[in-house]
């Protein structure tokens, strides 16, 4: 058996509470967030930090819940939401039948995330309604497909899910595509906001340069590995190329977290072109 080591803790910036959840398992640590302003709480953190997050919805008027995407992370407490507080949840429309079942992870997912319990969602409109704001719902997908980031047209917030993380990206999921990643940052940029609020870094005040600072780091590194495809490397020796070190998360995770799902998805996207 294993033993995880958690915590919260409630920040507020401007009018948005965050709640910061912490776990760790045999010295591997993460951090998620949940947000909640206006009535919205944006994602729901995992379930294994479900008494900790439970502590904070209990003292907040929660009136419905936005999900940017189904990953056990983010949905881990949607199911106790709905047995609980009885308000509607929202997520992208590819995802409601996803979310009507259990979700199944990886163990070493599990470990630090916990399961997703099945629970019944609805698909988002183009935007929400909460009672002082209009939000648009971009579709902004690279991470998963369904992925989802929010824009209060009041306060000009965004809130960007797993959309921006980090600035150098350097492992990504098999399931990510990293082309369609970069072309979601540079579609939010058409909205106007500077403050992001992101489900792993938290909020941000300075998000739209660091969003514009992930664009040019990942436009960068297309240019280098179109230059080593063009040459004839592989796949491999342009991951080594581009990426020499190795990363624990890309053993622990028997490479479903890897460099080299960012190589493989940016020439896909260079073969794809080249045949247009």
């Amino acid at each position: 058996m294993f033993k995880r080591e958690k915590s919260i803790e409630i920040q507020r910036n401007r009018d948005v509470q965050c709640a910061h959840g912490k776990v760790a398992v045999q010295g591997i640590g993460m951090s998620v967030y949940s947000f909640f302003v206006d009535g919205l709480l944006i994602d729901t953190g995992s379930h294994s930090l479900s008494k900790e997050f439970q502590s904070f919805f209990n003292e907040i008027p929660i009136e419905q819940l936005a999900l940017t995407h189904s990953h056990e992370d983010h949905a881990g407490n949607a199911a106790w939401i709905q047995q609980h507080k009885s308000v509607p949840i929202y997520i992208h429309r590819d995802s409601v039948n996803i979310c009507a079942e259990d979700g199944e992870y990886p163990f070493y997912r599990q470990a630090l995330w916990g399961e997703r319990q099945a629970f019944m969602a609805q698909p988002f409109g183009d935007t929400l309604q909460t009672k002082s704001a209009t939000w648009d719902v971009i579709e902004t997908p690279g991470h998963t497909t369904d992925h989802v980031s929010f824009y209060n047209r009041e306060t000009g917030a965004m809130f960007t899910g797993d959309l921006y993380i980090q600035t150098k990206t350097k492992v990504v999921l098999d399931e990510e595509n990293i082309v369609h990643t970069l072309a979601s940052l540079k579609n939010i940029l058409n909205y106007d906001f500077q403050e992001v609020y992101c489900c792993h870094a938290g909020y941000i005040e300075d998000g739209r340069a660091k969003i514009q600072e992930k664009i040019a780091y990942l436009e960068d590194m297309e240019g280098k590995i179109k230059q080593l495809f063009n040459k004839g490397y592989s796949v491999e020796e342009i991951t080594k190329t581009t990426f020499p070190r190795d990363y624990p998360i890309t053993k622990a995770s028997e490479e479903q977290w890897s460099s080299k799902h960012i190589i493989t998805a940016f020439i896909n996207h260079f073969t794809q072109e080249s045949l247009k």
